[in-house]
């Protein structure tokens, strides 16, 4: 494969979500499938209420016919997919109970989490069995270091993959955000996959890619459409999974910065709201809190972005002796 191949696979892919876009929506407009806004968020937010949800469909969709069709298919290939639609399809019943069954609360949260770590373990034991020397992974910044994590493998992935599923939907709180960061993430990973040979992870990372930017047309400011549990809970899965079959779990902090800045705000607000009384942030997630200090959505989306792109130049130096 070279970056042709890559730019060819992203454009199929775009297009595919491009057409899915204006197909799909009426439909989840017919179904009635609204998002909810909650009351305590951003004033500025109530408008968006009534917003069609359960969009993550459209790049999902996009990335399977783009991957399936590319001619290359192996495990490899066919373990992303299933970590992705398999986190996908936790987000969907969430998503289905609350919008379509009207139950808020959704899926309990033990029942996601039980769910979670079940994909997990099973990619756990899929990397285990088919790669070489299965419980190693790259140290970033270390001239070809690989540390070897022996029994303390199987809790680590699954705590990188549930953290990381978990950070992507906490970052899903604005007309974009998360789409666009993870679009710069899986652009990043195509990048990285064709250099360390992986070409069914260049393909794969490539294809979601591309259907991520054709649903960015429909989810930018002012979005006509959400991705909900079901596309983030997914694009989460297929981060964490490309991250672990290629052996570079310790690139997420980095590259997913704005992920994990995202989910720490939201531990700090708890610990020191439990411990002081006191809230450390106007409102947590991160977004909101710089929302509320008179950002404006589209600002704060397009700084993330920006702070993703120059984190993911962090990363191909800090990969710089394994490409």
């Amino acid at each position: 494969m070279n970056y042709i191949d890559i730019i060819r696979i992203i454009v199929i892919s775009f297009l595919i979500a491009l057409i899915l876009g204006p197909i799909s929506i009426p439909m989840l407009k017919r179904l009635k499938v609204g998002q909810s806004i909650r009351e305590e968020g951003p004033k500025s937010h109530i408008k968006k209420s009534g917003t069609p949800t359960m969009g993550g469909l459209i790049f999902l969709i996009a990335a399977l016919i783009t991957s399936l069709t590319s001619g290359i298919i192996n495990q490899d290939l066919f373990i992303l997919i299933f970590a992705t639609l398999g986190f996908g399809m936790i987000g969907f019943i969430d998503d289905f109970i609350k919008v379509v069954l009207k139950r808020n609360l959704g899926l309990r949260a033990y029942q996601k989490l039980l769910g979670q770590i079940l994909i997990a373990m099973i990619l756990v034991v899929y990397q285990t069995k088919t790669a070489s020397h299965g419980t190693e992974i790259i140290v970033p910044f270390l001239n070809n270091f690989y540390l070897d994590l022996g029994i303390i493998y199987l809790p680590f992935v699954v705590f990188v993959v549930v953290g990381t599923v978990n950070s992507v939907n906490l970052t899903d709180g604005l007309d974009g955000l998360a789409t666009g960061v993870t679009l710069i993430i899986l652009a990043f990973f195509s990048l990285i996959a064709l250099k360390m040979g992986y070409n069914s992870v260049t393909v794969f990372s490539a294809a979601l890619a591309g259907g991520c930017l054709g649903f960015l047309k429909y989810n930018s400011h002012p979005a006509r459409v959400f991705m909900g549990d079901t596309g983030s809970l997914a694009l989460g899965g297929a981060i964490s999974a490309i991250a672990i079959i290629m052996k570079i779990p310790l690139i997420l902090p980095i590259v997913g910065g704005i992920y994990f800045a995202e989910t720490l705000s939201v531990i700090i607000q708890v610990v020191s709201f439990k411990l002081t009384g006191k809230r450390i942030f106007k409102m947590s997630p991160l977004h909101h809190h710089y929302e509320l200090s008179g950002w404006k959505e589209t600002k704060v989306v397009t700084v993330f972005w920006l702070i993703t792109v120059i984190l993911c130049l962090i990363g191909l130096f800090a990969l710089r002796y394994f490409i």
